[in-house]
């Protein structure tokens, strides 16, 4: 899953609140200077938080090992226009923009027919409609 959206958008704050929703047992805070979060799950599944924000080259991008965490569980990259030439094609894409202080502007868009899926799903569940 790519976040997109400004400083203070609200992309970690969402993460958040999907990791808690898929059950993780850590909690979620923003790897801005770490780079990468790695959360657990009780059944030993794992969620990888990536921040692109500060990477400064393709060598430290490629030196997080990008592909190693898309085999062991789920990524979600914040800031993924700074490492978009390492990220799968098929992705959900997320766009976050301020409406007002307290209220944000979310789209979601898929690309590949597994994330065509799973967004229909999400909104079947949110909304009682079909894309």
């Amino acid at each position: 899953m790519c976040l997109q959206g400004d400083l203070g958008a609200g992309k970690t704050t969402f993460v958040q609140g999907m990791a808690q929703g898929w059950g993780s047992l850590d909690g979620v805070t923003s790897p801005t200077f770490i780079l990468v979060n790695e959360y657990r799950r009780p059944d030993g599944a794992l969620l990888f938080h990536m921040d692109a924000y500060r990477l400064d080259s393709p060598v430290a991008a490629l030196e997080l090992d990008i592909d190693r965490m898309l085999t062991k569980g789920a990524l979600v990259v914040e800031w993924p226009q700074r490492v978009g030439w390492a990220l799968p094609a098929e992705q959900l894409r997320v766009t976050m923009e301020d409406v007002a202080e307290e209220q944000r502007h979310i789209e979601f868009r898929a690309k590949g027919a597994r994330y065509d899926g799973l967004l229909e799903e999400l909104q079947h569940t949110l909304f009682g409609v079909a894309g």
